[in-house]
């Protein structure tokens, strides 16, 4: 940073390589390219240059239709945005849940499962004649609290929704993407059935 601060850019700069246009970055050669800006950076222009094995879509629509089918026929393995970037929509419908209830996740087993907990380390300790030290029983008594629940229920969701679109892909034998948009399809379509607003024969 001390560089750039004197030359107000990264120009000549000796220890690295200076690339004028950002959108070259892409083409680099690389494992894993994650476009993360703004939308649209992969096109038929530029699709036929990128070089890398693996595209994250970590911004909304960093892709367009024809840049993806470019990708995808040189074979391209592309992680669609609606699967990678859904993190913070999750998130959005946890803290939905909990307004609908006006209760903190929590909030009604964080004390039993402490004091379960507890209980249990006393019931260790007693039996491998060892006491703990604090430090090690607030680690393991320690109840999980509204953002450790979150992350958890969040790890999970997307744990399970990169396996579903992975077998879809493999049983329908397609990309990630349509993939992706067949099993939303098919849970919405699911919905509707229960609820008696869709008739199939």
């Amino acid at each position: 940073m001390t560089y750039f601060k004197a030359n107000k850019s990264f120009q000549n700069y000796s220890k690295d390589t200076f690339i004028p246009e950002g959108v070259e970055v892409l083409e680099i050669e690389c494992d894993i390219l994650i476009p993360a800006a703004s939308e649209r950076q992969i096109h038929k222009g530029n699709a036929p240059n990128i070089r890398a094995k693996i595209v994250g879509e970590a911004a909304n629509g960093p892709l367009t239709p024809n840049g993806h089918d470019i990708l995808s026929a040189k074979g391209t393995i592309i992680i669609p945005d609606m699967l990678l970037n859904a993190g913070g929509v999750t998130v959005s419908y946890f803290e939905w849940l909990k307004n609908l209830s006006h209760v903190r996740f929590g909030r009604l087993n964080k004390k039993w499962e402490e004091h379960s907990k507890s209980k249990l380390v006393e019931i260790i300790e007693e039996t491998s004649n060892r006491k703990l030290s604090a430090g090690e029983r607030r680690l393991i008594i320690h109840g999980a609290n509204e953002a450790d629940l979150v992350y958890s229920g969040l790890e999970d969701t997307m744990i399970n929704a990169c396996m579903e679109t992975r077998v879809t892909a493999l049983k329908k034998d397609c990309d990630y993407r349509t993939a992706a948009f067949y099993n939303a399809i098919r849970k919405i379509a699911s919905v509707l059935e229960e609820s008696g607003q869709l008739f199939s024969k």
